[in-house]
């Protein structure tokens, strides 16, 4: 029974649930009336049910998809602006006790080299990450309690907030890790964490036990009950995300927005982050093995659709995507990108010997920070490095209602000025510098607040002075 409250997965995630919205969207497809007045009421940025949004994902009518994308610009420009954040994994090890059919980390790959971290070489590797301009951070680990226990992922947090190289700092390490007991969620909390990140790569139990046919990840509802456990944990910020191309896609996309309409309903507060992965090579990975494999166009309306339906929630997408899709999402949706990206163990510092024989995916974006950010700008997005509402406590709900009320852009987009500042003034090429120090001038005029104005304009000055780390 299909309850959106519970702290059962099977329950907040319900099957016949999932298959009877499928089966309204597919009965109602050509329901046009019903389609534009769904498409007209989100301009209200309220969101919308799964229900709603699987009918909007279903829609196969051209003028009305071009309609769908018209209103997901806006919902995320009245949200995010042109702001994109910016960010970059940084693998520790790649030991990993699971049997996931579609991880190149799994048990039973004997050829791929296993590598852990030492603490020496997180410093170098965050060193190097700083020396690209990187100030957020996604930590990833394979799931191995021996090798990979909770010390070390928390001893590995305290090393990368401990280094200050040059002008560099990482302001943010987000963690992207197995599911937990409530108890160490509560020492990553303690540990300083931004979000906690967890794929649910399905929400199909069935498909979900067959894809994970060994380890911890087995346990379905271990895995989907995990924010719960986070949340209850003192984690407000939690990032989810599916693995697009292992079911089919309208499950996962139902299954998703549920999930989120969940954290809302139970915990108070929605995902802080979605995810939106696809399947794509690696090791001993060939894609023509998922049959669910999605293409551009199905993914760009994916994109569009979530971000009508959960308005409020930043998207992430990562570097699996060429730059043409990442291009077209953008528009969409998407507000947080990697940028200068590697997926292997230690591979920021051996970046020039290109040994990706420990990566999990191939990158296809293989440009470097300085390109993506050059990129984003002849765009004209603003590239962020902002971590304020982290370090100032507005996370969780407090976050939310900063969001749905519209008043954090008078925080994110004066920080985001200022970061790109500072990224211009010691990392940027003249070209990049260029483009960027002609956006801030402009942007910065777009500063409704006269106060908020005047502040960012002088900080921008004690930054071209050489101080750093301003924020509101």
């Amino acid at each position: 029974m299909y309850d959106v409250k519970s702290k059962k997965a099977e329950e907040f995630i319900d099957d016949q649930e999932i298959l009877e919205t499928i089966q309204y969207a597919q009965e109602n497809k050509s329901n046009r009336e019903l389609i534009e007045s769904l498409i007209e009421r989100a301009r209200d940025c309220k969101g919308l049910s799964h229900r709603e949004a699987a009918l909007l994902l279903e829609c196969d009518q051209p003028d009305l998809i071009d309609k769908m994308y018209h209103v997901a610009k806006e919902i995320k420009q009245k949200f995010y602006g042109n702001r994109i954040v910016m960010f970059a994994p940084l693998y520790l090890s790649n030991y990993c006790i699971n049997g996931c059919v579609y991880c190149p980390y799994h048990a039973k790959n004997k050829h791929i080299p296993r590598k852990k971290l030492t603490q020496e070489e997180i410093k170098a590797e965050t060193i190097a990450l700083q020396d690209m301009g990187h100030k957020r951070l996604a930590l990833e680990t394979g799931e191995d309690p021996k090798m990979n226990p909770i010390e070390y992922v928390i001893e590995s947090i305290e090393t990368i907030y401990g280094i200050k190289h040059k002008n560099g700092a990482i302001r943010r390490v987000n963690v992207n890790i197995a599911a937990t007991t409530v108890e160490n969620y509560r020492r990553l909390k303690e540990a300083g964490i931004g979000t906690y990140i967890l794929f649910q790569e399905t929400y199909n139990k069935k498909n979900y036990e067959e894809l994970h046919p060994t380890g911890p990840k087995h346990d379905y509802a271990y895995h989907t009950e995990a924010m719960d456990r986070a949340m209850e944990g003192g984690i407000d910020d939690v990032g989810i995300g599916v693995l697009f191309g292992l079911n089919t896609y309208r499950y996962d996309f139902v299954g998703i927005l549920m999930h989120a309409e969940h954290l809302e309903a139970a915990c108070g507060v929605g995902p802080h982050t979605i995810s939106v992965p696809r399947i794509c090579p690696a090791d001993d990975i060939d894609t023509a093995d998922f049959s669910n494999a999605i293409s551009d166009e199905i993914f760009q309306k994916i994109v569009a659709v979530i971000r009508i339906a959960v308005p409020y929630t930043g998207m992430i997408i990562s570097t699996r995507e060429s730059v043409a899709s990442r291009k077209k999402v953008l528009e969409l949706g998407i507000s947080q990108i990697s940028g200068g990206s590697r997926t292997s163990v230690g591979g920021y510092v051996n970046k020039e010997e290109r040994d990706d024989s420990s990566a999990q995916f191939d990158v296809s974006d293989t440009r470097t920070l300085d390109e993506v950010v050059q990129w984003l700008l002849e765009l004209g997005f603003i590239p962020s490095f902002c971590t304020a509402c982290y370090r100032e406590g507005r996370t969780g709900d407090r976050f939310m209602k900063l969001v749905k009320s519209g008043q954090i852009a008078n925080c994110c987009q004066p920080n985001a000025l200022m970061t790109l500042k500072e990224y211009l003034m010691d990392y940027a090429s003249p070209k990049t510098k260029e483009l960027g120090e002609k956006l801030i001038m402009e942007e910065l005029e777009r500063v409704t607040n006269p106060k908020v104005k005047e502040i960012a304009r002088q900080h921008l000055q004690d930054i071209e002075n050489g101080q750093r780390d301003f924020r509101f």
